[in-house]
């Protein structure tokens, strides 16, 4: 008996093989998308004596005593304990009492509409320090100056590297545009330490002497000299 002719079913490979190739595709586009979502930026230090690589401050004074402040520039909570405490701050610095430590960090690009404010502004104050470290503290305070509300794009790159100039440095812009020390910033933020009673890192987080302490512990500013007696 004659043996019966096999068809090839060329439409059931050609299925199966167009399957094949989407599921490769897919499976390429999911592993490229977990890249890019885990990539972070490039992490540059900056190099400068005031600038402590390994926790990101930035060093005013060489009091023997120290404090340490974490702060946001799109936090408003940051800007008010810089009205209120600023002074006092600076009156212990300059009487030679505290070295302050100032931590430029970045948790609130949520309330940017998507343009990372905070990640910008703190940035920007790495560049402004690198270039010029006493410039640090008027730089900052400037930026507070002209603090944009929450919800909002926040200050652009140009009015940025404006209040810079207005505060003695120039020649920055490309380190502001670029983001130079973004990756920089991210790396620091993550090493704000906890306050106590909080659940997870804060602005304004203070820390005396290397120790966080509750912001509901700080005296009065013309009192704050206490914290180091």
């Amino acid at each position: 008996m004659a043996a019966t002719a096999r068809k090839t079913n060329w439409f059931a490979i050609w299925v199966s093989v167009a399957v094949v190739v989407v599921l490769v595709a897919v499976g390429a586009l999911v592993v490229w998308m977990n890249n890019a979502a885990v990539s972070p930026d490039p992490v540059v230090t900056p190099d400068a004596a005031v600038i402590n690589a390994e926790t990101g401050a930035i060093a005013v004074g060489d009091g023997d005593q120290t404090m340490d402040t974490y702060i946001d520039f799109m936090c408003p909570v940051c800007n008010q304990f810089e009205q209120a405490y600023g002074a006092a701050i600076q009156g212990l610095v300059d009487d030679g009492t505290i070295t302050l430590n100032i931590h430029p960090i970045s948790i609130l690009n949520r309330a940017s509409q998507g343009t990372e404010y905070s990640t910008r502004a703190a940035n920007a104050m790495y560049c402004v320090a690198a270039a010029d470290g006493t410039a640090a503290v008027p730089f900052m305070q400037a930026m507070f100056q002209n603090q944009p509300e929450e919800q909002t794009p926040g200050l652009t790159n140009d009015q940025i590297i404006a209040i810079a100039a207005a505060s003695g440095v120039t020649g920055i812009d490309a380190c502001v545009n670029d983001g130079e020390y973004a990756g920089y910033v991210t790396a620091m933020t993550d090493k704000t330490p906890i306050a106590p009673g909080a659940t997870g890192i804060g602005t304004p987080t203070i820390a005396i002497n290397g120790e966080a302490i509750a912001n509901s512990t700080l005296p009065a500013p013309a009192e704050l000299g206490t914290l180091f007696e």
